[in-house]
């Protein structure tokens, strides 16, 4: 075997993620695009197979997983639904916070609901005024005896109003990274209110609004981490989160690039299936050619997250750039392979196009990718 293939465990892994997806996931993912429908059921199906806590730790009751094999199941559900498999990412990411970096008793409060799913977990750290700059945000917190005092909103926050917890990164002291703490604040708090559901583009299986914090008092046992460690913890988050996202893309764009295939060999125009055409054979090449180089720069990054390479931010900051643009762009092909009929909801490639477009904009945006990168680049 190969040192570049995937063990037989995470093969098992990668075909049951892909078996749920077909018989859970597929059939269903267009009504619940079309109709706005968020399908706990469903997700609650898959936290049953352990997708709530693929890295929670065996010790806190979750799969103690890798990173690669969380990129394997997210990717997998992603070629039913991006938008749910990206839902559950996120879930995941808030879940591994707590158990990473919260004391014992925050862990027996809140994960036994979060691995279940029956508790459903929203990252609250952009802000109206503060996205790309986050060190900047402004939702403060301030210590008045055992509780903090909240105050602030969140913005784009997936799951909002549907979730039962948060992690909030807020500011508990001085301006910039050093200042913000990390908390777990719940749905039924007083003071904690949720904006209208946002209009979107895509991602119509989850939930999305602003979040609002009015003097919301939390125990200071809802902690994460020490005070001022908040920016430190976002980040590493963000390094498994960037993965996922972009794990999301290439299932997204896997599904693509089959329908794609089919639709070639099927489709005829002068007396011909267009897959008989050069034309059509070059663009499939380039987006398998394309797609498989991602995938595999996606690997390596999360086996670095994993194993905590010095170099692992780097690796996820290049990954989740390549890994959504290039979903982006298979599927913009697969839809012009489509033509007329890749534009109407009938066929599953516009609500693709729709839901992958926003994977370059979340979990940091591309650009600050390459800032990340090329900041790395120059330190040498």
């Amino acid at each position: 075997m190969s040192q570049f293939d995937l063990t037989d465990d995470q093969l098992q892994i990668q075909e049951m993620a892909a078996k749920f997806t077909a018989d859970a996931i597929t059939p269903f993912a267009a009504e619940w695009d079309e109709k706005h429908i968020f399908p706990k059921d469903t997700i609650r199906e898959a936290a049953e197979l352990g997708f709530g806590s693929i890295y929670v730790s065996e010790e806190s009751g979750g799969i103690g997983l890798g990173r690669l094999e969380a990129a394997l199941i997210f990717e997998a559900m992603a070629y039913g639904c991006p938008s749910t498999s990206a839902f559950i990412s996120i879930h995941n990411m808030v879940a591994w916070m707590i158990d990473r970096f919260g004391p014992a008793e925050l862990k027996q409060k809140y994960l036994p609901a979060m691995i279940t799913m029956e508790s459903m977990g929203s990252y609250c750290l952009t802000e109206p005024s503060s996205g790309s700059d986050a060190a900047a945000l402004k939702t403060k917190a301030v210590l008045d005896g055992d509780h903090y005092v909240v105050s602030g909103s969140k913005a784009f926050i997936s799951g909002a109003g549907a979730n039962d917890v948060m992690v909030a990164m807020v500011r508990t002291g001085e301006d910039g990274p050093k200042g913000i703490s990390a908390l777990v604040i719940e749905k039924d708090m007083p003071g904690v209110s949720f904006g209208a559901q946002e209009k979107k583009l895509g991602w119509h299986s989850q939930p999305t609004s602003q979040v609002n914090f009015d003097e919301v008092r939390v125990p200071l046992a809802n902690r994460v981490g020490a005070e001022g460690e908040g920016f430190r913890i976002a980040m590493m988050g963000l390094d498994g989160g960037r993965l996922n996202i972009g794990a999301c893309s290439l299932g997204g764009a896997q599904r693509c690039l089959d329908e794609a295939i089919r639709y070639t060999k099927e489709r005829k125009q002068f007396g011909q299936p267009i897959a008989d055409f050069q034309a059509t054979q070059f663009t499939l090449a380039d987006m398998e050619t394309e797609l498989q180089a991602a995938r595999y720069l996606l690997y390596v990054a999360a086996a670095k997250v994993t194993a905590n390479a010095p170099d692992k931010t780097k690796f996820a900051a290049m990954a989740k750039r390549l890994a959504t643009d290039t979903g982006s762009s298979v599927v913009d092909r697969a839809l012009q392979l489509h033509g007329g009929y890749g534009y109407l909801m009938d066929y599953p490639i516009e609500r693709f196009w729709r839901d992958l477009r926003v994977h370059s904009i979340l979990e940091g945006t591309n650009q600050i990718m390459r800032v990340i990168v090329s900041r790395d680049l120059l330190r040498q």
